[in-house]
């Protein structure tokens, strides 16, 4: 006999969750259906279950009168999204708020979960909040049945209230628009500088999404304070709080940015090139979790499972770690380089075989910019494990060149020549003194080698070459005028002829 496993049935009204529960009630109240609604109540009596059923329908419509005017519910956001509930509200375990009943003593709304019939744990309006509706002073008018002339209903709500509560959203952020304008123009008028002045670009950025979430601020504020259709209402709440997250991430976002800028402005004063790396790479790694973020709070807000999405994220993770290697490679050959700073953007090197100047330090790969003006990506990966040679970090240039004077002099013309040479190095000012030396040494094939060891005290390569140039010039023309010529590549042939003797 097959074994069958037991599946637990799901709740038919979403009420798992204080969340489920709240907007399903919502659901079923803008649909005027109120035998729905009823199911979101739970009701101690001794009825049977239709009977139960006509009382909560009848406590629905009270409800939503309620709430309409002036009642409040939590946002879809602020509402619980666990089976358990909040924790840490200093309710019951079983014991949930969602809102507060308006009128004239603000009576808080409760959920409590109890069993459902179906075997799970539901939540549903707590016959506490049931008995605090008869404290609540509501309007003979039933907004949930309007009367001939009244407005056309959109979504389950009056029109009128819709318009009421979009024109305020729209007016707080016109508002807070021309305050933001108003401030730029007078920071306008102060700031001599305005791309130097931190100040003010970072109230540039900072204003134009700061007055959005401000409005969203306002508007949740101010929604508790009106008589209007909850429906309305708890429906724009929700997704408004779409707008507050992308004005959120929007505001990092620009903020990231100035503050990157400005970083990157001062490093290169400072001539830290490698700084600006750092920095570039920080503002698109922000970038990209402040994405990941609004995503995630968006989704979630649209009623999307991210709690099931992130956990399959971790194990998919683990899938393209394995297959992205590489670019796991690079990244960390990324961190290596910007750590141990082996080079900067700007700086002339040599990477393995390739010469040329640092353009770029990426996320991925170093783009080294090459003699002949072809442009190198190397991946950091492969880079970070090279022999990497900074030219640009040299202080001082090696003059070490090799003299060779002809043969045929004498001793002492031979000294006379190293000291020539020693004092033309020991007057030029921008010769190191410590360890300046000009030694004979060594007999050549064509020539008597001098040789010559000392630093140039110059940082830049162009500079030191029309030094080194100076200094050639200076021992050519010296050691012609002592009657010394630098020899060059020559060969003596001797020929030795031998006579045959004849024989009588």
């Amino acid at each position: 006999m097959a074994e069958q496993a037991a599946e637990v049935a799901t709740d038919p009204f979403g009420r798992e969750t204080p969340r489920g529960t709240v907007t399903g009630l919502i659901s079923a109240l803008a649909a005027k259906d109120y035998t729905r609604a009823a199911h979101y109540f739970h009701l101690s009596a001794e009825e049977d279950e239709a009977q139960l059923v006509d009382q909560g329908a009848i406590w629905a419509t009270k409800l939503q009168a309620a709430l309409d005017q002036q009642g409040t519910l939590l946002p879809f956001g602020a509402l619980s999204n666990e089976a358990s509930g909040r924790l840490d509200d200093e309710l019951p375990a079983d014991t949930e708020e969602v809102g507060r009943l308006g009128g004239e003593e603000s009576l808080p709304i409760l959920l409590t979960r109890t069993d459902s019939p179906v075997g799970s744990e539901v939540w549903g309006i707590s016959q506490e909040t049931v008995e605090a509706l008869e404290a609540v002073s509501v309007a003979a008018t039933n907004r949930a049945e309007p009367e001939d002339g009244e407005s056309a209903e959109v979504a389950g709500a009056p029109l009128q209230d819709w318009a009421l509560l979009l024109g305020s959203a729209a007016g707080s952020f016109f508002l807070y628009w021309l305050i933001s304008a108003g401030l730029l123009a007078i920071m306008r008028r102060f700031v001599a500088d305005r791309e130097k002045s931190a100040i003010y670009r970072f109230t540039q950025a900072a204003l134009p999404p700061l007055s959005l979430f401000l409005a969203v601020v306002t508007f949740h504020l101010w929604t508790g304070s009106i008589e209007a259709s909850i429906v309305a209402r708890q429906t724009l709440l929700r997704y408004i709080g779409i707008v507050g997250w992308v004005a959120l991430a929007w505001f990092a976002l620009r903020l990231v940015d100035a503050i990157a800028r400005v970083a990157s402005a001062r490093m290169e004063r400072r001539q830290r090139r490698q700084a600006v790396s750092v920095v570039v790479l920080l503002r698109r790694t922000a970038k990209i979790v402040l994405f990941l973020l609004a995503t995630v709070a968006v989704l979630d807000t649209l009623g999307v499972d991210v709690t099931t999405g992130i956990a399959a994220l971790g194990i998919g993770g683990i899938a393209l770690a394995l297959g992205a290697q590489k670019a796991v490679e690079n990244l960390i050959g990324s961190l290596n380089v910007i750590a141990d700073r082996p080079v900067q953007v700007g700086d002339f090197c040599r990477a393995g075989d390739i010469v040329g100047t640092v353009e770029d330090i990426g996320m991925r790969s170093t783009r080294i910019r090459t003699n002949e003006r072809t442009l190198v990506t190397i991946p950091n990966g492969d880079f970070s494990s090279r022999e990497i040679e900074n030219f640009a970090k040299r202080d001082r240039f090696l003059f070490n060149p090799t003299i060779g004077v002809e043969y045929g002099i004498s001793a002492g013309q031979l000294r006379r020549a190293v000291e020539i040479i020693e004092q033309i190095l020991r007057d030029h000012h921008l010769i190191e003194k410590d360890g300046l030396r000009a030694r004979f040494a060594h007999f050549g094939e064509s020539s008597l080698d001098i040789e010559i060891w000392s630093y140039i005290m110059v940082a830049d390569y162009a500079e030191s070459r029309l030094i080194r140039q100076e200094l050639l010039l200076a021992i050519f023309e010296r050691l012609k005028a002592a009657g010394l010529a630098i020899a060059y590549p020559t060969r003596t042939v001797h020929l030795v002829t031998q006579e045959n003797d004849v024989g009588a």
